[in-house]
């Protein structure tokens, strides 16, 4: 039996262009002129996608949106906008609309578009619960049973059926990428590739080859022709973690390739099309670097369409226990995983974890390697805190300002590096910071030349 798309448009040739398009593609077409003919169309039939214009004679695009959102919740909608209307489109992506095409449609943008509707999971088909227990092994999950988590989880199943840019927010640790790897997987671009980059961690020199590409001999060192990340997540998601890291040049090419859908390796005359759903996030509030001038406005409406907020660990302590013994486990490989004590479980929830599950991971990691029994106590875990469950600050009553804030950013380096077992990469995320600038206040502090005197 042939898919069938409703197709929703007040001008004829419009109409008639995309039935044409789709019946090539071995779908079969309705069409409809008005949103009555449209309502009296999906009442009568089963479809597996919409197309719909913003403006309609008798209403608008939106309106056909939300009447399909309420009444066929499993059927995509996509929105045809006018030419330059980025408002509308934003406006419907935020409504739960698939995806949108500009006017003039582009054939090849409908098809891809059509596919990947295509491709959506229906419900009960494919089953994707977080514990089903058809899924792999090495299947991300988000564990927890917190009315918190479970909102969270629901959220990242619907951003999942749409192709809308999805910021990312939350502390350093929240999992942040791990929500943006569910929503690949959960979508109609599960089997394309998940590129994941982290923003703060490449040479201003070097980001705009990294991101488009450059063909050979562009610059010196150019032997061959290279993909970017765009290229390398074609079909896919591409996930710009602490993207507010970008400098404001590259902010400038990042969004023409969002708006065009194209992009132009370094050294190339041409442009090549892009197929790519931009997930990104950020520990930092992009709307307060918005009012620094530190980020584009026009870019973070681009970016930020819909927000997902990851809650920090200490928002759901209750999943503690069962998020703990579920590291332990994997940690522990293919040896017997000690059990958690009644004393360790109560340390850890009432600990503040200020880097989150990674901080978490961390901690059990290290347990792990201490302990020789079946069990993992409160000693093993050497939580370091008050009674409030934060860490003990230095002395530095009787320094001088400056020595007093070198100090505490000092001890505070000190921790991560310890915690991420001196991985300098993880010790910045856990800082909230790029590797650059965890490797410029290393230097700035001596902690380079303290370690290596230390062997």
């Amino acid at each position: 039996m042939k898919n069938q798309v409703l197709v929703v448009d007040d001008e004829a040739d419009i109409r008639e262009l995309l039935s044409m398009t789709l019946s090539r593609m071995g779908l079969e077409t309705h069409c409809a002129a008005s949103t009555g003919e449209a309502f009296a169309l999906l009442e009568a039939n089963s479809y597996d996608l919409c197309l719909t214009d913003m403006r309609l004679p008798d209403g608008d695009g939106l309106g056909v949106l939300d009447h399909v959102a309420k009444h066929y919740p499993s059927v995509p909608v996509a929105v045809i906008t006018a030419h330059g209307s980025t408002e509308n489109a934003v406006a419907a992506l935020k409504a739960g609309a698939f995806d949108y095409l500009a006017k003039p449609v582009s054939l090849n943008q409908l098809r891809t578009l059509v596919r990947s509707a295509l491709k959506l999971p229906q419900p009960g088909q494919g089953k994707r619960a977080n514990d089903s227990p058809e899924l792999p092994p090495n299947y991300p999950r988000l564990i927890g049973g917190s009315a918190l988590m479970q909102s969270t989880r629901q959220m990242i199943d619907r951003l999942a059926r749409t192709q809308a840019p999805i910021h990312v927010t939350g502390e350093s640790g929240s999992g942040k990428e791990l929500a943006a790897r569910l929503i690949h997987l959960k979508g109609s671009r599960q089997e394309g590739p998940f590129i994941a980059v982290n923003c703060g961690a490449i040479p201003e020199n070097l980001m705009e080859s990294e991101f488009f590409g450059y063909r050979k001999g562009a610059f010196t060192g150019a032997a061959a022709d290279r993909d970017g990340f765009f290229q390398a997540a074609n079909g896919g998601t591409l996930f710009l973690d602490e993207v507010a890291d970008l400098p404001l040049q590259m902010q400038v090419k990042l969004l023409r390739a969002i708006q065009e859908k194209k992009v132009r390796k370094v050294g190339a005359t041409n442009e090549e099309q892009v197929d790519v759903r931009i997930i990104s996030a950020t520990h930092r509030s992009l709307g307060e670097e918005v009012k620094s001038g530190a980020f584009r406005q026009d870019l973070y409406y681009r970016l930020n369409v819909i927000e997902l907020r990851m809650p920090s660990l200490r928002e759901m302590r209750e999943d503690i226990p069962a998020l703990a013994e579920a590291i332990v486990r994997r940690q522990s490989g293919e040896r017997e995983p000690p059990k958690l004590t009644a004393a360790a479980l109560h340390e850890l929830q009432t600990y503040d974890f200020p880097g989150n599950v990674r901080e978490l991971e961390n901690v059990l990691e290290r347990a792990l390697a201490l302990t020789t029994g079946a069990e993992i106590d409160r000693g093993d875990l050497q939580l370091v805190s008050t009674d409030a469950g934060r860490a003990v600050a230095p002395d530095v009553s009787g320094l001088p300002l400056q020595e007093r804030l070198d100090l505490v950013e000092k001890n505070a380096i000190l921790d991560a590096l310890a915690q991420t077992h001196y991985n300098r990469t993880a010790a910045a995320k856990l800082l909230g910071i790029t590797f650059r600038a965890l490797r410029y206040r290393m230097e700035r502090l001596g902690i380079n030349d303290e370690l290596e005197s230390k062997g």
